[in-house]
């Protein structure tokens, strides 16, 4: 029972339920990414370097020829192996995209964070209290003036 308890503590931290919601929102960010790179910015790449696309762009290791039985017959089945290197190409750029965006969002937040700093520190001090012994003297001192 308190293996339990000690996961449920670790659990409900604030730290852990916010690196959780930081994960679901870096993986939606990624599947955007995904789709930006692959859907709007690689077809005019592959456009301007003559029309290639570049998922589909692999290097082939060689043919292999395999003996498989169909149907009670033995046939050969010829398959080929790649490397895939578009793929590749594209989670670079995808790598890429995401690193400056998350680069330009820590940047605009430390801006805005050394920003509220700077105003903090601008605004003029409050004095400080009076001590209780001067006040009292003040008010005796008034007191006998009038």
């Amino acid at each position: 029972m308190g293996l339990i308890k000690e996961f449920k503590d670790f659990a409900m931290k604030g730290n852990v339920v916010d690196m959780a919601v930081g994960i679901i929102i870096g993986v939606a960010f990624g599947k955007i990414v995904s789709s930006l790179v692959s859907d709007v910015i690689m077809p005019p790449i592959g456009k301007l370097v003559g029309g290639v696309n570049f998922s589909e762009l692999k290097y082939s290791l060689g043919k292999t020829v395999e003996k498989v039985e169909v149907n009670g017959k033995m046939t050969e089945e010829v398959k080929e192996a790649f490397i895939n290197y578009g793929s590749f190409l594209q989670t670079v750029f995808d790598f890429l995209i995401v690193a400056v965006a998350v680069f330009a969002m820590i940047k605009v937040m430390s801006m805005a964070q050394s920003l509220a700093i700077k105003e903090k520190a601008a605004e003029p001090a409050a004095p400080p209290p009076i001590p209780e012994d001067i006040q009292l003297l003040c008010e005796i001192r008034d007191a006998l003036a009038k």
